[in-house]
Protein backbone atom coordinates (compact mmCIF):
# COMPACT_ATOMS: atom_id res chain seq x y z
CA UNK A 1 0.00 0.00 0.00
CA UNK A 2 1.36 3.41 -0.94
CA UNK A 3 1.16 5.97 1.81
CA UNK A 4 -0.20 9.44 0.98
CA UNK A 5 1.97 12.55 1.22
CA UNK A 6 0.32 13.35 4.59
CA UNK A 7 1.82 10.18 6.06
CA UNK A 8 5.34 11.38 5.26
CA UNK A 9 4.62 14.96 6.36
CA UNK A 10 3.60 13.47 9.72
CA UNK A 11 6.95 11.62 9.92
CA UNK A 12 8.86 14.82 9.08
CA UNK A 13 6.75 16.69 11.65
CA UNK A 14 7.92 14.26 14.32
CA UNK A 15 11.52 15.29 13.59
CA UNK A 16 10.60 19.00 13.71
CA UNK A 17 8.56 18.50 16.90
CA UNK A 18 11.64 16.98 18.55
CA UNK A 19 13.62 20.12 17.63
CA UNK A 20 10.88 22.29 19.18
CA UNK A 21 10.71 20.18 22.37
CA UNK A 22 14.47 19.65 22.60
CA UNK A 23 14.05 15.87 22.62
CA UNK A 24 16.52 13.58 20.93
CA UNK A 25 14.92 12.12 17.81
CA UNK A 26 17.31 9.19 17.44
CA UNK A 27 14.51 6.63 17.11
CA UNK A 28 13.34 8.36 13.92
CA UNK A 29 16.76 8.17 12.28
CA UNK A 30 18.31 5.08 10.75
CA UNK A 31 21.49 3.88 12.44
CA UNK A 32 23.43 4.82 9.29
CA UNK A 33 21.66 8.17 8.83
CA UNK A 34 23.47 10.86 6.82
CA UNK A 35 22.49 14.52 6.94
CA UNK A 36 23.83 17.03 4.43
CA UNK A 37 23.54 20.55 5.78
CA UNK A 38 24.97 23.98 4.96
CA UNK A 39 27.43 23.31 7.82
CA UNK A 40 28.52 19.90 6.46
CA UNK A 41 27.77 16.23 7.03
CA UNK A 42 26.17 14.78 10.18
CA UNK A 43 25.52 11.25 11.30
CA UNK A 44 22.74 10.19 13.67
CA UNK A 45 24.76 11.04 16.80
CA UNK A 46 25.69 14.46 15.44
CA UNK A 47 22.09 15.22 14.55
CA UNK A 48 20.89 14.33 18.05
CA UNK A 49 23.79 16.21 19.68
CA UNK A 50 22.35 19.55 18.58
CA UNK A 51 19.62 19.05 21.18
CA UNK A 52 21.94 18.54 24.14
CA UNK A 53 21.21 22.09 25.37
CA UNK A 54 17.47 21.90 24.65
CA UNK A 55 15.21 23.10 21.84
CA UNK A 56 16.73 24.60 18.70
CA UNK A 57 13.54 25.63 16.89
CA UNK A 58 10.75 27.90 18.16
CA UNK A 59 8.19 27.11 15.44
CA UNK A 60 7.92 25.60 11.96
CA UNK A 61 5.59 24.99 9.04
CA UNK A 62 5.89 22.45 6.23
CA UNK A 63 4.65 23.51 2.78
CA UNK A 64 4.69 22.29 -0.83
CA UNK A 65 5.30 18.68 0.22
CA UNK A 66 5.68 16.06 -2.44
CA UNK A 67 6.76 12.43 -2.43
CA UNK A 68 8.91 10.58 -4.95
CA UNK A 69 8.36 6.82 -4.64
CA UNK A 70 11.76 5.18 -4.79
CA UNK A 71 10.43 1.67 -4.11
CA UNK A 72 7.72 0.01 -2.05
CA UNK A 73 9.97 0.43 1.00
CA UNK A 74 11.49 3.85 0.30
CA UNK A 75 10.18 7.34 -0.38
CA UNK A 76 11.89 10.68 -0.93
CA UNK A 77 9.97 13.51 0.74
CA UNK A 78 10.68 17.02 -0.56
CA UNK A 79 9.22 20.20 0.92
CA UNK A 80 9.72 23.80 1.94
CA UNK A 81 10.20 24.40 5.67
CA UNK A 82 9.56 27.82 7.15
CA UNK A 83 10.85 28.04 10.69
CA UNK A 84 12.24 30.20 13.42
CA UNK A 85 15.40 29.04 15.21
CA UNK A 86 16.02 29.58 18.88
CA UNK A 87 19.18 31.53 19.62
CA UNK A 88 20.20 31.82 23.26
CA UNK A 89 16.67 30.74 24.18
CA UNK A 90 15.06 33.52 22.12
CA UNK A 91 13.33 33.20 18.74
CA UNK A 92 15.51 34.41 15.88
CA UNK A 93 14.60 35.51 12.38
CA UNK A 94 12.34 33.53 10.08
CA UNK A 95 14.23 31.11 7.84
CA UNK A 96 13.26 29.01 4.84
CA UNK A 97 14.89 25.78 3.69
CA UNK A 98 14.10 23.26 1.02
CA UNK A 99 14.44 19.79 2.46
CA UNK A 100 14.70 16.32 0.93
CA UNK A 101 14.46 13.32 3.23
CA UNK A 102 14.72 9.66 2.29
CA UNK A 103 12.50 7.47 4.47
CA UNK A 104 12.81 3.68 4.42
CA UNK A 105 10.47 1.00 5.73
CA UNK A 106 11.92 -1.98 7.56
CA UNK A 107 9.29 -4.42 8.82
CA UNK A 108 6.66 -1.69 9.20
CA UNK A 109 8.98 0.81 10.92
CA UNK A 110 9.81 3.92 8.90
CA UNK A 111 13.12 5.65 9.55
CA UNK A 112 14.94 8.59 8.01
CA UNK A 113 18.06 7.39 6.20
CA UNK A 114 19.12 10.63 4.50
CA UNK A 115 18.24 14.30 4.72
CA UNK A 116 19.53 17.35 2.88
CA UNK A 117 18.70 20.96 3.81
CA UNK A 118 19.16 23.71 1.24
CA UNK A 119 18.69 27.33 2.35
CA UNK A 120 16.20 29.18 0.16
CA UNK A 121 17.86 31.66 -2.14
CA UNK A 122 16.58 34.94 -3.41
CA UNK A 123 15.47 35.49 -6.97
CA UNK A 124 15.01 32.95 -9.75
CA UNK A 125 16.80 29.64 -9.62
CA UNK A 126 19.23 29.25 -12.47
CA UNK A 127 20.78 25.89 -13.08
CA UNK A 128 23.21 25.35 -15.91
CA UNK A 129 24.08 21.89 -17.09
CA UNK A 130 27.46 21.16 -18.69
CA UNK A 131 27.39 20.10 -22.31
CA UNK A 132 27.35 16.37 -22.69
Amino acid sequence: MEHPVEFFVALESQVWDALVRGDADRELLASDFVGVYPSGFEDRAGHAEQLVDGPTVASYAIAEARVVRVSGAAALVCYRAEFRRLRDGLPGDDETMYISSLWTDSDGRWSNLFSQDTPAGHGPLRVSHPAR
